[in-house]
């Protein structure tokens, strides 16, 4: 995991990537324990003596107040926190997985291989994303899992035709020579040699294909396509306004929209800051 360490220590050479970094290590906790300090369950609705809690304003007993059906919006929040980061980071992972394989791949080996597959992801660049996953998600259910996969399916594109034409280059080097002229096998060469060369802009697309995850998994909330068996911001935000609340209540809809910026905000600024250290050039653009 040495590249994780190189990573980070390369992103907080930037005051943007460390204010980038630090904004999101705080979600990465606040959706490890955000669960267990949320003062109610994300659908308990909420009494006092005897009466439904209804579109309270903040106060110190609900301190983002609450919604039409008297369910605290804070605890919401901190339990949507928790999607937004899963829903993130496993698309992000599924991504990269694919994408930088079929790159990797393609732009090795060339040919008929590098054709087929390069055929497979124009087509995939032929499909319309969001209509693409409310399509998937009606067909087969609006589970979590399947919203990952979904995204995943769909978002790999763009990394794999980066990947290629990084390999595409980087596969005339001398020392991808050198490492054939030893014996290395295709696959050795590939993912000892070539691989490591392309791990800067493969985490570049990682880290904007986890911020488009978090703004497509809100967006499908919003559209009411998410999973109504986990609360998200996307979802908070698509029962204000089924309860023609957008204005009547700004405390139920201002948090999670910022919320959304502020962490997308800053997986883009720790992909661009990573962007710059590995590509000094761009900086002085």
């Amino acid at each position: 995991m040495s590249w994780i360490v190189q990573f980070i220590t390369a992103v907080r050479r930037t005051a943007s990537g460390r204010i980038g970094l630090y904004v999101f290590a705080f979600f990465g906790l606040v959706a490890i324990f955000g669960p267990m300090l949320a003062p109610y369950e994300p659908f308990e609705r909420v009494y006092h003596d005897g009466r439904l809690v209804r579109l309270a304003s903040p106060s110190a007993q609900h301190w983002l107040g609450t919604t039409s059906l008297g369910r605290d919006v804070f605890s919401q929040m901190l339990y949507g926190a928790r999607q937004a980061m899963i829903v993130g980071c496993a698309t992000a992972i599924g991504v990269a997985a694919i994408g930088v394989n079929v790159g990797l791949i393609a732009g090795y080996f060339g040919g008929r291989i590098d054709a087929v597959m390069m055929r497979i992801t124009d087509i995939f660049l032929g499909v319309p994303f969001l209509p693409f996953l409310i399509v998937v998600l009606a067909i087969t259910g609006r589970s979590t899992t399947t919203i990952i996969f979904a995204m995943t399916l769909i978002m790999w594109r763009a990394a794999a035709r980066v990947i290629r034409a990084q390999v595409l280059s980087i596969k005339q080097m001398p020392f991808v020579a050198a490492a054939r002229t030893t014996g290395a096998g295709d696959f050795t060469v590939l993912y000892r040699e070539i691989a490591p060369n392309i791990m800067p802009i493969a985490l570049v697309n990682v880290t904007l294909a986890m911020a488009w995850a978090i703004i497509t998994e809100a967006s499908i909330g919003f559209l009411g396509y998410g999973d109504p068996s986990v609360t998200s911001w996307g979802s908070i935000i698509h029962a204000a306004y089924a309860a023609q609340m957008m204005y009547r209540a700004p405390w139920w809809v201002i948090p999670p929209g910022i919320a959304i910026m502020v962490l997308v905000s800053s997986v883009y600024f720790v992909g661009r800051a990573y962007e710059h250290v590995v590509n000094p050039r761009l900086a002085v653009q």
